[in-house]
This record gives structure tokens, sequence and C-alpha cells, in this order.
């Protein structure tokens, strides 16, 4: 029997999008020939996309699923909610402002049936801006240097993931989580395949270039301790570099006297300011990781899930107003 698929989308404010991409998502689900069921999260959405899941989850019971977010979490939390609601085998990732096509899950679903644990997807001929594109070739390939996973694209959500994976996943209680990560901690067989991209067809992005750096700083401190060891080394060549120039100084004083260098004054603060400097980048990387350990510490939840409104999977019928935190 083919394993039964969990399509999720995580969504905020993309109520110009929902119509196009429900009815190709739909014709996704139907043309896999197997048990399956979409779940729709709204992520705190203010702009009419939570009016417009509750109607489609009315419309299509057994089929369509949404979960409505009390207050917006982020995307990888959204998608975490709707892992933790799935009933499928095989669950697929999706964004919901169609830059890549839902056509393109049949392709993830067969890869999956190989034997893959996750299966990620590479963008081919991508429509987004030059600077998007540096600044996912960069996480991309420090990703790849911190995990040793040699995948080529991991900005993309079009991915497919094992129920083992995901509930492995589940059990993560760190507050910052960078899925596609994560889930090559708990995979095994991991591969990738080229997929379609295309431009925006409406709405904005919502990673602004702040929120973009803001996700490198989180990528860089929740994946490795590299940076710390990187500044024991920087710590450890600036001493040995010190030393050397202290000496060489201290001959070219002897050489030729105090007024080479305006008495050594400008030199002195030329090596406290790079001393200074340096404390303060240490000082910030330490921050960051501490800031994320007091984050886990707290344990505060992820997402706090509202309501859930529709039926799949043949599960019974789930419409609440109780607001249930996770």
């Amino acid at each position: 029997m083919n394993s039964s698929v969990s399509i999720v989308i995580p969504v905020y404010n993309e109520r110009e999008n929902l119509p196009e991409l429900v009815r190709r998502t739909l014709a996704a689900g139907r043309a896999l020939g197997r048990p399956w069921e979409l779940l729709l999260v709204d992520d705190g959405s203010r702009d009419g996309s939570t009016e417009m899941l509750t109607d489609f989850a009315q419309a299509y019971p057994g089929e369509v699923k949404a979960l409505l977010l009390y207050r917006n979490a982020g995307q990888h939390n959204a998608i975490l909610c709707g892992f933790a609601n799935a009933h499928g085998d095989i669950l697929i990732t999706l964004d919901a402002d169609l830059q890549n096509p839902p056509e393109e899950i049949g392709r993830i679903v067969a890869k999956m049936d190989e034997g893959f644990d996750v299966v990620g997807s590479v963008r081919s001929d991508r429509k987004d801006a030059t600077f998007r594109k540096l600044f996912s070739g960069m996480v991309n390939l420090m990703v790849r240097h911190s995990t040793g996973v040699i995948l080529h694209d991991y900005g993309c959500m079009l991915r497919g993931y094992r129920r083992q994976v995901v509930d492995a996943m589940l059990t993560c209680r760190e507050r910052t989580t960078f899925l596609p990560v994560l889930a090559n901690l708990f995979a095994k067989r991991v591969t990738e395949i080229p997929v379609s991209h295309a431009e925006r067809s409406a709405g904005t992005s919502k990673y602004s270039f702040m929120k973009l750096i803001n996700l490198q700083f989180d990528l860089l401190t929740c994946m490795t301790a590299g940076p710390l060891r990187l500044l024991s080394w920087m710590g450890l060549g600036i001493s040995s570099l010190s030393i050397v120039f202290g000496a060489l100084l201290l001959v070219l004083r002897f050489a030729y006297g105090s007024e080479w260098a305006g008495q050594g004054i400008f030199t002195l603060f030329a090596v406290l300011f790079f001393f200074v400097g340096a404390q303060f980048v240490a000082l910030g990387l330490m921050g960051e990781y501490v800031g994320r350990i007091h984050s886990d510490v707290r344990e505060r939840p992820r997402y706090i899930l509202d309501r859930i409104v529709g039926e799949t999977l043949g599960e019974p019928t789930r419409t609440t107003h109780d607001r249930v935190h996770s």
C-alpha cells in the first residue's frame, strides 16, 4: 500500500494567492493516487487569509484542514504545528507564494517512495532578486560546511520528510529551529531534485532584508559552536601576532629611536583599537549564544493553536475554539 501524504503549507498574509494555491494543490494531491491531506496553517494573518482558510476547510471536508494560530509564530514554527497535527507517512512542505509550483509535489513523493528520508529541491532558473540569490548562496555554503551534508538549496521549502524524521524533530525543544538543517540530523538517506521556480504573482515577500540578516544569525548560532571555536583560534592568532609585533616595535625603537613612530603613541592606539574591536565581536557572538540558551531555558511555547477546522484522512471532525498550547 502506498504511503499516505500530508501537505503542510504555512500561510501569512497571502489572501491574493490562496484561491490559486488551493486549487492547484488539491489537483496535485488528488493525482497522487493514495490517501492524502492538505494542512493550511494560518500564521496570524491580518489580511483576511484566516477566513479564507476556514472556508476552504469547510468546502473540502476530508481533504483540507485549517490550523489557525492565535498570533504570528514564524514560518518554521507554523510548519511544526502542521507536522504535529498531520497524519501522513510522508510530509511535504510548500510555501504559499506559488513560486514553487504545487505540481512538483508528485515528483517529491515519487522520490520519497525510493526510500529516502528527506528529499530537498533545488530551484532551477531562480526568479528572485540578485541580493536574495547571493544571500541564499551564503546560507547554503555555511550550512554545508557546518553539517557536512552536501545539499545545494536549503532555502527552498518544497521538501519531503519521512514520518520518523518528523517525529524526531517534534521532540526537539529548542526555540530557534531551521527545519531543513534539523532534519539532516536524523535522516539516513538524503537527496534533492531540481524543481521549477516562478516569479511571485501577487503580494510581497515576508522576508525583509533585516529578517534575512536575523535568519543568518539564527542559523549560525543554532547549528554549530564553530564561531566560538573560531574565536579561540582568532584569540590565539592575535596573541601570537601581538608578541611578534611587540618584538618588532622594540627592535625598530632601538634602531631608529622613539621619534620614528611619534613616541609610540599612535602605534599603541592602533593596537588598542584592534583589541577593543575584537572584544566587541567576541562579546556579540557570545551574546547570541547566551540569548539562545536563555530562550531555551524559558521553554515558552513555539506557537498557540487557536482552532482546528476540518477533518482529513478519516479522523473525526475537529472544530474547537479552545486554545491549544504546544
